[in-house]
């Protein structure tokens, strides 16, 4: 391809939308606010806290409280006993499960319009290939190592419902839409079980390998963790590290603090330094962000999502935060206002941010501490 290329202005017209966004976050924070409360207006929460008499911030802080997961559970239990329009405008396509990292698993339903969204999560691989001009990245495939979409299902008032991690499931009903293929299919995934044991993820890596050792790869995404595992794992049975078997173009990847610090030199070293690297900032939750350039932060989608962060100052809007600042992340999605995601912000230069950990007492100093492990005091 050449450097101009005709799909230039389809891959930008993509993009977009978040980089107009990032020129103006309050009006278009607004702008989506008024559209979430829309929707929250169809459904029974959304009604008994008057989202269509809602007119301003300061008017939706005080009519819609800060809820945790927790504070949800008892209507999302409702929504799953089948009284969707408890809290949902639509029938949710599926329930993605947390990993359990602040305790037991989260069930989270994820409807056609939230699964809509996550399509964006194309933003980070579609703004390195405009910014890199690397067109034939686009030509080849990206390499599968999904969770399982369906990982089991349980009865809820005479009712069974079906649960599986959210990127299988995104990758199920949304990827498989786009032109760059996913390899191995989702489908051949979910039919090896839902168990994500060492036995589970081999057997997940075997296949992966058996489809795809000879299709030309370039795109990879998902956890750093599994990807590292998955380099280890290729390195000892076939000898080889991914580098040698693949050309990849760029890595997506995201679930930990610190893939571009912690994690980078070692997922480069397994893939190859011509590779790219963009982080994502992701959740079981929603696609809040990805990393647009060089600098290695995220950029959250301010078109997409409405942001707000618990400081030690008091609450305040996400592109309020100043350089330094941290506090815990409140996001309102087209399932969840004000949701309380239980992870730590901290703020860079507009409009660059880093997700450092969950909201635990020790984050903030585990972060400094990790910053002097990687002689990364420098300030950025």
């Amino acid at each position: 391809m050449s450097e101009d290329n005709p799909i230039a202005p389809i891959l930008q017209a993509f993009v977009q939308p978040w980089h107009d966004a990032l020129a103006d976050p309050p009006a278009v924070q607004e702008k989506v606010l008024q559209q979430l409360l829309g929707i929250y207006a169809k459904t029974e929460y959304g009604q008994q806290h008057g989202a269509e008499r809602v007119g301003s911030l300061a008017d939706y802080r005080a009519a819609f409280p800060v809820q945790t997961y927790a504070d949800y559970l008892p209507i999302l239990r409702r929504v799953m006993a089948g009284d969707t329009h408890a809290l949902l405008e639509a029938e949710p396509l599926g329930w993605a499960m947390t990993r359990g990292t602040t305790g037991s698993s989260k069930y989270i339903p994820m409807t056609p319009r939230d699964l809509e969204q996550r399509h964006n999560a194309a933003r980070a691989v579609i703004q390195y290939v405009l910014t890199s001009k690397r067109w034939e990245i686009l030509q080849g495939a990206n390499l599968n190592l999904s969770f399982p979409s369906v990982v089991g299902s349980m009865e809820v008032e005479g009712r069974t419902i079906e649960y599986g991690y959210a990127t299988g499931i995104y990758v199920k009903h949304v990827a498989a839409r786009t032109p760059v293929p996913s390899i191995p299919k989702q489908e051949e995934i979910d039919a090896l079980g839902g168990d994500i044991s060492k036995s589970d993820w081999e057997a997940r890596f075997r296949l992966a390998y058996e489809r795809a050792h000879d299709k030309n790869i370039t795109i990879l995404g998902g956890a750093a963790q599994v990807m590292l595992k998955f380099g280890r794992w290729l390195r000892k049975n076939h000898g080889v590290y991914p580098k040698d078997v693949w050309k990849f173009g760029v890595l997506t990847l995201g679930s930990s603090p610190g893939i571009n610090s912690t994690y980078r030199s070692r997922l480069l070293a397994f893939y190859g330094q011509q590779a790219g690297l963009m982080e994502i900032y992701g959740a079981t939750e929603g696609m809040f962000g990805q990393q647009r350039d060089e600098r290695r932060y995220w950029v959250p989608n301010y078109d997409l999502y409405f942001f707000e962060v618990e400081t030690p100052g008091g609450i305040k809007l996400l592109h309020e935060m100043k350089p330094g600042e941290t506090g815990s992340l409140v996001v309102s999605t087209p399932v969840l206002p004000r949701y309380k995601i239980l992870d730590t912000i901290r703020a860079f230069e507009p409009p660059h941010f880093l997700c450092i950990g969950r909201d635990r007492k020790w984050t903030r100093a585990a972060y400094w501490l990790r910053r002097a492990i990687e002689f990364d005091l420098r300030p950025r």
